[in-house]
C-alpha cells in the first residue's frame, strides 16, 4: 500500500527494494511533497523511469567541472565571490547577519532557470 495505514503494531513486510523516486521532465516547475506526489493542484505526473533514493555519486574525475556562473541576484557577491552552478557554497557569519536573506535571494534569483 501507500503506507498511510501504518501505526504502531502494524505488521510490515520487506520488499528488498531500495527506494526509488520517479523521475522525467514532467517535475521541472512543479510542487511535489516528499513522496513525489504534486500538492499544486495541476494534476498527476507520468514518469517511465525511477532513480534510486541513495545512489553513489559520481567519482570526483568524472564529475563536469563547474563551468557555469550561477547569479545570487546579489551583485557585491556576483562581483567579488562568484559561484558556479552546480557548485556548493558554504554561507558562515554571526547571527542576524543575513545568511538566510542570501540564502533566500538565491534561490528567489533561480525561478525560471532550471534549477532544484
Amino acid at each position: 500500500g501507500d503506507g498511510l495505514m501504518i501505526q504502531e503494531g502494524s505488521s510490515v513486510k520487506a520488499t528488498g527494494r531500495i527506494a526509488q523516486i520517479p523521475v522525467s521532465e514532467a517535475y521541472l516547475g512543479r510542487v511535489i511533497n516528499a513522496l513525489a506526489k504534486p500538492i499544486d493542484g495541476r494534476g498527476e505526473i507520468s514518469a517511465s523511469e525511477s532513480r534510486l533514493i541513495e545512489s553513489p555519486a559520481p567519482g570526483i574525475i568524472s564529475r563536469r567541472s563547474v563551468y557555469e556562473p550561477l547569479q545570487t541576484g546579489l551583485i557585491a557577491i556576483d562581483s567579488m565571490i562568484p559561484v558556479g552552478r552546480g557548485q556548493r557554497e558554504l554561507i558562515i557569519g554571526d547571527r542576524q547577519t543575513g545568511k538566510t536573506a542570501v540564502a533566500t535571494d538565491t534561490i528567489l534569483n533561480q525561478k525560471g532557470q532550471n534549477v532544484i
